[in-house]
């Protein structure tokens, strides 16, 4: 475990990560059930309501999550530099946890506006992650 240490912060990224998306999990089960939704269901695509923007929180991060766990695990297991693997993961991160407080609170438009421009940020950086892991490995 020792060659690991290096890369602290994005083994903490990645278990808090996958920490909020287990949090968001029966928060968003509990609001479509309050709506008489069945186990599974969708909200209607309305992002006023507070079930379909916690549903998509939700969705958002299982959607992400595993090209997160790859492209920073193959950065480590490569070797790729320390620093910009703790920085990237833990950029990614705040960039997700900045959307899931603008989806909770329906701020900005559903297609535009800062949910995107965090959603980039974070898509980007998970990019470059899973550049550094292809450089580091040939």
């Amino acid at each position: 475990m020792e060659g690991f240490a290096e890369y602290s912060h994005a083994i903490a990224s990645l278990v808090l990560f996958t920490l909020v998306v287990l949090a968001l999990s029966p928060f968003s089960a509990l609001a479509k059930a309050g709506k008489g939704l069945a186990p599974g269901a969708t909200p209607e695509q309305d992002y006023s309501d507070n079930a379909y923007r916690l549903n998509r929180a939700y969705l958002n991060g299982t959607e992400t999550l595993p090209a997160f766990v790859a492209v920073t695990v193959a950065a480590m297991l490569a070797g790729a530099s320390p620093f910009w693997v703790n920085l990237l993961a833990s950029v990614v991160l705040v960039s997700r946890i900045i959307m899931l407080v603008i989806h909770l609170r329906g701020i900005g438009q559903p297609n535009n506006g800062p949910r995107s421009v965090f959603y980039v940020l974070g898509w980007a950086c998970m990019v470059a992650l899973g550049i550094m892991a292809l450089v580091a490995v040939f």
